[in-house]
């Protein structure tokens, strides 16, 4: 696997064996990501079950899930299950030290909207550096590029596969 990034007209670009996988606009913070693995809604692509399924880069925790509502600062929509937010263990005021790569995944609802608070499972990709922060009642932030729009709280562990 090659990976390699570039700055261009205050833009970063990071690629992974020629194909773009993410994006980030320097001046303000916005990020996307671009690879198969990401909910994104405008392909409404997920993880890919059949490919994991069989695989130990996936870490799933069940967990608390409370959004923001709108008027405090939240999203103004809900989501479908395979959303991608920021996950967020460790920051400081202004500045969010590390993120990690997940999905929010349920299946008993449509959708969760600014305010629910329900209890999900959240697959993280498998990081050395997660496993910090991998403890029973952690409470973690999530976020859209800087905007906090909920919280995790780790409840139990799955088995990983």
């Amino acid at each position: 696997m090659v990976s390699y990034k570039k700055i261009e007209n205050n833009e970063l670009y990071v690629y992974q064996n020629g194909v773009l996988i993410y994006k980030k606009w320097l001046d303000t913070g916005y990020s996307k990501v671009f690879d198969l693995m990401a909910y994104d809604k405008y392909t409404l692509t997920s993880y890919n079950d059949a490919t994991y399924k069989n695989s130990n880069c996936l870490i799933e925790v069940k967990a608390e899930l409370v959004l923001k509502p709108t008027q405090d600062g939240g999203r103004r929509t809900g989501f479908i299950s395979g959303y991608r937010p920021n996950h967020v263990f460790e920051q400081k005021p202004g500045e969010i030290l590390q993120t990690f790569i997940g999905d929010i995944i349920f299946n008993d609802w449509p959708t969760i909207e600014p305010g629910d608070k329900k209890i999900v499972t959240v697959r993280f990709l498998d990081s050395p550096k997660l496993y910090n922060y991998l403890q029973l009642g952690r409470v973690w932030d999530m976020h859209e590029g800087p905007k906090l729009i909920g919280q995790g709280k780790i409840l139990s562990f799955y088995n990983t596969k």
